[in-house]
């Protein structure tokens, strides 16, 4: 997409957009003002080590690891780095002044706030190194003050996000204020390509201070507009920063407004959507990342942990599914819906937890709802395009393509819908106030609390083995598993692929442990082809294809799909075999791996 008109190449201080021409306009992409607190670092780390994952539980002030700095943000040089802890609520424009109004802001607002023209732009190299690796740079112009902020993306926490802010003296970047805070193998790339501006920001907020019981939260209601060329994007959002306190004060005081009208939670920036805009892209939707449990991390840590990069995963794919361009979107997030429910799972066999069996039917309820848009996004994207191309001479296939994708623009549309309900918007606040208050402890019986507080990896071992156990059980005498017997055993190694992800780092040596990962992933991946197959019988039939035009192609595609599940069936028991017989990370047998 051309950007003549609002792109000017930056090399080091060189040469941007002037903040009042043409359309150097909005911005917000986070927060502005004091924060939280920052990442543990390593005290003889370079600053360029800053941008590392932020364990939520131990954060503290890194202000040695900025460059010299000035008393204040109004002097030169960088902040310090922080971390910054906050929430989005998307709010249709019309009722957005609404929100201003509601008791729980009147009683503990400390003032009717301020009111601000925030004008923001944000830059990358050509290439978008930063937004490759999770980072984003920006200068914001308030009045006669710019600020630049590079902000560094969450690894596994859906409301902390690193940020490193420094005034500078207009709206051109400073790129040796921004270096200490990038990692040293993107500085040589950055440094040669140099900074373009991609979009603005332009908006209008107005911002107030709630002093709750657990925390202080800034609370900002944001209006207006990005810009990219000849596109835009409105923006009508509120967000919660906190300045003190728990974070399940930011989800306490969401789930407040939620009861005022429609709100939709978020934690995707205004730096990601504008980006996306400027591209002409659709969301993106990411695998979740993997955990990194410390061997001595105790149970209720790692719950904690698995819990918050359950709902991370969860909140990340949410634009995505909704957007509905990208497949992707909504199988990440039945993947993310899958791996909360199987954390309970987890949970439950520590012992019996009141809220489980609540949370765990809210994340089914809402899985139930997309399932037919990832059906018909697997059909309409993978199987009909790839049997039409294979049978050239059979007639049919467009018909049956426009009635697949009306049934795959209807799922769609329910899709929408389940996510709009304000049940899902109370399942997802009320999940994470619950993991941030770590909720289930009220739960626990006192006879109980010592192996909570006790090392995690002896629990893992043990259920990891009952689940390993339950597969091997279901796949007995694989070869002659009719099947519903298939089906059940697809869903028990779902289970324990999850189970496997959250725990195998505390169940033995690292070598056995990836290589029992991927015996596991190339088993599950053979089955969910084989599932598929089934799915795409069961969608045909519900078409009624007899009396379409499509007759022919949903014929011919029942005859490839029964030919390539009988073609199939050697590697799919060889995927069983090899996994049956792969050693466990916790047996005794790959224990003995740990010898010299």
């Amino acid at each position: 997409m051309s950007e003549t008109a609002v792109i000017s190449t930056v090399r080091g201080n060189v040469g941007a957009a002037e903040p009042d021409g043409g359309p150097a306009q909005q911005g917000k992409n986070g927060t502005q003002g004091s924060v939280v607190s920052a990442p543990e670092q390593n005290p003889g780390a370079s600053p360029a080590s800053a941008p590392a994952p932020v364990e939520p539980d131990a954060v503290r002030d890194v202000s040695t690891l900025a460059e010299p700095a000035a008393a204040d943000v109004g002097g030169p040089g960088p902040r310090a780095p922080a971390t910054e802890i906050e929430l989005k609520l998307l709010v249709d424009p019309d009722r957005l002044a609404d929100f201003n109004d509601v008791g729980v802001i009147a009683t503990h607002a400390r003032s009717k706030g301020t009111r601000k023209h925030l004008k923001s732009i944000y830059y990358d190299t050509p290439r978008r190194t930063l937004r490759r690796n999770g980072l984003s740079l920006r200068v914001r112009q308030s009045g006669a003050r710019f600020v630049q902020t590079v902000k560094l993306e969450s690894a596994g926490d859906p409301l902390r996000r690193g940020e490193w802010e420094a005034s500078v003296p207009s709206a051109d970047p400073d790129v040796a204020l921004a270096m200490p805070f990038v990692p040293e193998e993107l500085r040589p790339e950055i440094a040669h390509d140099g900074l373009e501006a991609v979009f603005t920001a332009d908006i209008h907020r107005h911002e107030r201070v709630l002093d709750m019981p657990a925390g202080t939260i800034e609370i900002a209601f944001d209006h207006g507009l990005l810009k990219a060329g000849a596109w835009s994007q409105p923006v009508s959002e509120i967000e919660l920063e906190l300045k003190g306190g728990s974070p399940s004060t930011i989800y306490d005081l969401a789930l407040r407004l939620s009861e005022h009208g429609p709100v939709k939670p978020s934690i995707r920036s205004k730096s990601a959507r504008g980006h996306d805009l400027a591209a002409d892209t659709p969301p993106t939707a990411r695998k979740p990342g993997k955990l990194h449990l410390d061997p001595a991390v105790a149970l209720d840590d790692a719950f904690a942990t698995i819990l918050r990069a359950c709902l991370h995963h969860l909140l990340q794919s949410l634009p995505a599914a909704e957007d509905g361009r990208d497949p992707e979107g909504i199988h990440q997030l039945r993947v993310a819906l899958r791996r909360l429910r199987t954390a309970f799972d987890l949970m439950r066999a520590a012992g019996p937890l009141s809220r489980l069996d609540t949370l765990r039917s809210e994340a089914k309820w809402l899985a139930q709802g997309l399932s037919a848009a990832r059906d018909w996004d697997i059909f309409r994207k993978n199987t009909l395009p790839e049997i039409a191309s294979a049978c050239p001479s059979i007639g049919g296939f467009d018909a049956l393509g426009d009635v697949a994708e009306q049934r795959r623009t209807d799922a769609y549309r329910k899709v929408r819908f389940v996510l709009a309900d304000r049940r899902a918007t109370s399942f997802i606040l009320g999940l994470g106030a619950w993991i941030e208050t770590r909720g289930w402890r009220g739960d626990i019986p006192p006879a109980r609390l010592g192996q909570f507080a006790g090392p995690a990896a002896n629990f893992a071992r043990q259920l990891l083995s009952t689940q390993h156990a339950k597969v091997l059980k279901r796949g007995r005498h694989f070869k002659s598993l009719d099947p519903d017997q298939r089906h059940r055993l697809r869903l028990a190694v779902k289970k324990l692929r999850y189970v496997a992800e959250f725990l195998l780092p505390l169940s033995g040596p690292r070598k056995a442990a990836k290589r029992f990962a991927d015996k596991l992933a190339e088993f599950q991946e053979e089955l969910g082809a084989y599932n598929d197959m089934a799915v795409t019988a069961k969608l045909l039939a519900g078409l009624g294809t007899a009396s379409l035009d499509g007759g022919h192609a949903a014929a011919a595609i029942t005859g490839w799909q029964a030919r390539a599940m009988i073609g199939g069936e050697p590697r799919l028991r060889q995927a069983w075999s090899d996994f049956a017989k792969t050693k466990p990370p916790w047996s005794v047998d790959a224990e003995a791996e740990r010898a010299p």
